[in-house]
């Protein structure tokens, strides 16, 4: 390390100490009941082309990994992409049905999967952290295990959400959740399908990630 960061950094840590701890700020939170607040994360963010399928309800069955499959089979994706280590993989692939589109683990680095996965995988599914009700946003920490690129390259993004995960506003998962003892790496919240409107302000979907988003909303548990 230079001597010009070192005491770049030191003088940065002595401001930090000097500034005390975070005021008192009182959480911005919504007093909606969970069907209130399930009913408006999905007015918000099927506003924006994003889909949402109930599981557990209605007659449908709690089988998501059967339900998605279905979905996916509508949509004429012939694959999915997910991460074998993480938290969905051991429902997802032992209730997979024979028939469904093709399961690809997620196992490579990016420089030994980029033609395949940029160029022949039709969907990618991920858990999330929370989804915010307020904005229809879905609330996703990559890790190694699940990461960022399952969400952001394949056309179609599949998310698996429970209903209790859904907060009023993002000022209360903060809080509800400790973020300011720490922040992941990259947190992201997505709010729909990819959009822009940067040519001659013509809106289009899927220019810069995923064109469609699949939202599974489980209001059971598992079985």
């Amino acid at each position: 390390m230079t001597d010009a960061r070192a005491e770049i950094l030191a003088r940065l840590r002595d401001h930090r100490s000097e500034t005390g701890p975070p005021p008192d700020i009182p959480v911005r939170a919504i007093d909606w009941d969970p069907a209130e607040r399930l009913a408006r994360f999905r007015q918000m963010i099927e506003a924006v082309r994003g889909e949402v399928h109930l599981i557990g309800e209605d007659g449908v069955g709690d089988d998501w990994p059967v339900q998605l499959a279905a979905l996916l089979q509508q949509k004429g994706a012939g694959n999915l992409r997910y991460g074998p280590d993480g938290p969905l993989a051991a429902e997802l692939t032992s209730r997979w049905p024979a028939a469904g589109p093709a399961l690809i683990p997620h196992t490579e680095s990016i420089e030994d999967c980029r033609d395949v996965l940029f160029g022949a995988t039709d969907a990618g599914l991920t858990s999330c952290r929370a989804a915010i009700a307020e904005t229809g946003s879905l609330v996703l920490w990559p890790t190694p295990e699940e990461p960022r690129l399952l969400s952001l390259v394949p056309p179609i993004h599949c998310v698996l959400l429970d209903a209790e995960q859904i907060v009023s506003t993002l000022h209360e998962l903060m809080h509800r959740e400790h973020w300011s003892d720490g922040l992941p790496t990259n947190a992201l919240l997505i709010s729909g399908p990819s959009k822009s409107a940067d040519i001659e302000q013509t809106l289009a979907y899927g220019v810069h990630g995923p064109a469609q988003l699949i939202v599974l909303v489980r209001t059971t548990g598992s079985a």
